[in-house]
C-alpha cells in the first residue's frame, strides 16, 4: 500500500490539499505537530515548541498514527522527516525517538514526496506564528532535509486547489 507525504512550509496549503484528498475518498493521516500544539496550549503551555522534548513527542505521535493508518493509498500531512527539519530549525537535539521515526519513514514512505510551494502569504493561527520570510527559509530547510534523506520532491506550484490536486493525482497515475 503506497504511503505518500505532503510537506512544505507553514502556509503552503498542505492541510487544504489533505482535506480535498479526504473529501475525494482517499485515506489521509493528519499532521501531528499542530494537534500536539493545540493539546499543549489547552493545558496552558503557550509555546510548546520551546520545550526540549517537543520534537520527540511529535515523532512518537507520528509513529502511532503511521502504525494505525489503513487503506490502499495513504496521504500523510507531514512525516518524521519534517520533524527532523523542525528539530534543526529550532536547534533541538535529535532524540532517539525522532531518529527511529526518521528511519521508519525512510523505509515506509514512497520516495516521491509532494511539496506544495508557499502561496505568498501566511495566515496566522495559535500554532502558526511564523512570518513569510521565516516560512521561506523553513521551506528551503525542508527541501534540503528531504533530499538529504533520499527523497524525490514533486513541487505543487501555488495554483488553485483543483490544479494542485490534478498535478498530484496525475503524478501518482504516471508513477
Amino acid at each position: 500500500m503506497p504511503k505518500y507525504i505532503l510537506t512544505g512550509a507553514p502556509g503552503a496549503g498542505k492541510t487544504v490539499l489533505i482535506r480535498a484528498l479526504e473529501w475525494q475518498g482517499h485515506d489521509v493521516v493528519n499532521e501531528a505537530a499542530t494537534d500536539l500544539i493545540a493539546l499543549d496550549q489547552a493545558q496552558g503551555i503557550a509555546e510548546p515548541w520551546t520545550e526540549q522534548d517537543f520534537t520527540a513527542r511529535i515523532a512518537r505521535l507520528q509513529r502511532q498514527r503511521l502504525a494505525r493508518a489503513g487503506g490502499d493509498t495513504q496521504f500523510h500531512d507531514r512525516s518524521a522527516i519534517c520533524t527532523l527539519a523542525l528539530a534543526r530549525w529550532l536547534g533541538h537535539p535529535v532524540s532517539v525517538a525522532l531518529a527511529e521515526a526518521v528511519e521508519e519513514a525512510r523505509a515506509q514512505f514512497e520516495p516521491l514526496v509532494f511539496f506544495p510551494r508557499l502561496l505568498g502569504f501566511i495566515t496566522h493561527t495559535e500554532a502558526r506564528r511564523i512570518s513569510l520570510e521565516e516560512a521561506r527559509a523553513f521551506e528551503a530547510m525542508h527541501e534540503a532535509v528531504y533530499r538529504e534523506q533520499g527523497f524525490e520532491l514533486f513541487y505543487l506550484e501555488p495554483e488553485s486547489i483543483e490544479s494542485r490536486l490534478q498535478s498530484l493525482l496525475g503524478r501518482i497515475g504516471s508513477a
